[in-house]
């Protein structure tokens, strides 16, 4: 099948102007009011729960690297609405936010932020490696690229148990120019797997820009040479985004492959909390901004009558409170016990080709 650009998810290769009120009219909404009010609660709690992570990280609260998912929250609210319960998410390491929209408690993945042992990967894992197997979150992965073939391979086990689950596989716009996407591509597109490869395309691999990076920068046309289906999507657009991931998963569970998603979206903070961003401009941030998924939801609410402002800051204030008890209970969650280094450890005791 050639590659496709869906015109209801194509995204603008420029920055655009905030939305207006013509985006929020009732004759242009494609969704109820009780999908929008979960999109607010749940790109607020993620917005609020990655504040308060960066304000903890610099007050030395818990160590190693953190990654900040603020202004990305458009998509993964949108793959949760397109997607079942039963359906798998793997993604990279800047993963906070992924349990969060899949329904972990936020105490559990910050008392993981602060590796305890009450955390969603018993504090093994910390920032990078956020797990929860009862929602079908196989993990965040601190190696570029490494979870593009884990994400294969469990659509592979899926389909090879004939049961009807769709992975989402997410990796970032630096991790398409790794070597294991391409081996990956050719064999989900040789065996039909129910996979969808989001690229969360926020322009910038660490520090270099996708100009920088590759000829290539239309990073949909990677799937071409596998004649794998692709659309580009607007990251800050939770609607496109549902739309994209919804008619890709309704492909996958049909038995007709993977799809690849060049979702664009854009990361209001740095790489990572070390990151003095100088490899962009203020205005190319504020232009974004003005983007803001949140705001649009908001507006969306407002507009249609849907909410009231006292009733949005009810729903802020509540959120507040549970970031907040999600630092308490990890502030007071004990440290995993030493001998925790020697549990979840795989071992073959007849493995036959170990020599003496």
């Amino acid at each position: 099948m050639a590659t496709s650009q869906p015109t209801t998810a194509a995204a603008p290769k420029k920055p655009a102007k905030a939305r207006g009120k013509a985006a929020s009219a009732k004759s242009s909404l494609s969704h109820s009011q009780d999908t929008y009010t979960r999109w607010f609660r749940e790109m607020y709690l993620m917005r609020k729960f990655e504040e308060r992570c960066g304000q903890l990280y610099i007050q030395q609260k818990f160590g190693g690297f953190c990654h900040l998912y603020i202004g990305q929250e458009a998509v993964l609210s949108g793959m949760r609405q397109a997607i079942r319960p039963t359906d798998r998410v793997i993604t990279a390491y800047r993963d906070h936010a992924h349990p969060l929209v899949l329904g972990t408690d936020p105490k559990y993945v910050m008392a993981e932020m602060y590796g305890k042992k009450t955390g969603t990967s018993k504090g093994k894992g910390g920032s990078m490696h956020m797990f929860d197997k009862e929602r079908n979150l196989f993990g965040g992965h601190g190696i570029v690229g490494g979870q593009i073939g884990l994400g294969a391979g469990i659509a592979f086990a899926d389909k090879y148990r004939k049961e009807d689950h769709v992975t989402v596989c997410f990796l970032g716009d630096g991790a398409a120019r790794q070597g294991m996407l391409y081996e990956t591509f050719n064999m989900a597109m040789t065996w039909k797997l129910p996979v969808i490869f989001v690229i969360e395309n926020n322009q910038y691999a660490m520090g270099t820009s996708v100009e920088r990076t590759s000829n290539v920068t239309d990073l949909k046309t990677l799937g071409a040479s596998f004649e794998m289906p692709s659309a580009t999507v607007d990251g800050m657009s939770p609607e496109a985004v549902c739309a994209a991931i919804a008619e890709a998963a309704e492909r996958g569970r049909k038995g007709e492959g993977p799809t690849l998603l060049d979702i664009q979206t854009y990361r209001f903070k740095g790489h990572s909390m070390s990151d003095p961003q100088k490899y962009r401009t203020k205005n190319e941030v504020a232009s974004f901004v003005e983007r803001d998924p949140i705001v649009h939801v908001r507006s969306v609410l407002l507009d249609n009558n849907w909410a009231t402002e006292e009733s949005l800051k009810a729903v802020e204030k509540e959120i507040k409170a549970q970031v907040e008890e999600a630092i308490k209970f990890a502030e007071e969650s004990p440290l995993p016990d030493p001998s925790e280094l020697y549990e979840d450890v795989y071992v073959q005791t007849d493995y036959p080709f170990v020599k003496d």
